[in-house]
């Protein structure tokens, strides 16, 4: 079973953030974790801060089920532009330049890798008629 943490209004940019996402998508939680604290990229803690909370979200929803024997991975995770704050800034001969202060929502997915093996998969008995 999966768990999904949300993260909104983090004022990166989309463009910043992919880039330390692109790091964690589908490896291990444990190698994730490693990755995001030693990453020195401005969005690495907020990442890994995400991806505390969609382990604990996971741990809510399959209490049976303890975290060592779970192998859970990141299934996915993407990023997503949010809301840009328009400023002006003063240029030269009186004119104004216009600067975006970018914001970025984060989406992450948790998965255990033993449940993914477990679930079998069911053959559409619909598909065999319609020929």
């Amino acid at each position: 079973m999966e768990a999904v943490a949300r993260l909104k209004n983090v004022p990166t940019s989309p463009r910043k953030m992919r880039l330390v996402a692109d790091l964690i998508r589908g490896k291990k939680v444990s190698n994730a974790l490693s990755i995001l604290k030693y990453d020195p990229n401005h969005g690495a803690p907020k990442l890994e801060k995400l991806l505390l909370s969609a382990i604990s979200n996971w741990q809510l929803k399959n209490e049976d089920t303890k975290l060592e024997d779970a192998d859970l991975y990141i299934k996915s995770i993407f990023v997503d532009s949010g809301r840009i704050l328009k400023r002006l800034r003063p240029a030269p001969q009186g004119r104004a330049h216009r600067i975006r202060k970018r914001s970025n929502h984060v989406t992450l997915v948790v998965d255990s890798a033993v449940s993914a093996e477990l679930v079998p998969v069911e053959d559409d008995e619909n598909s065999d008629n319609k020929k």
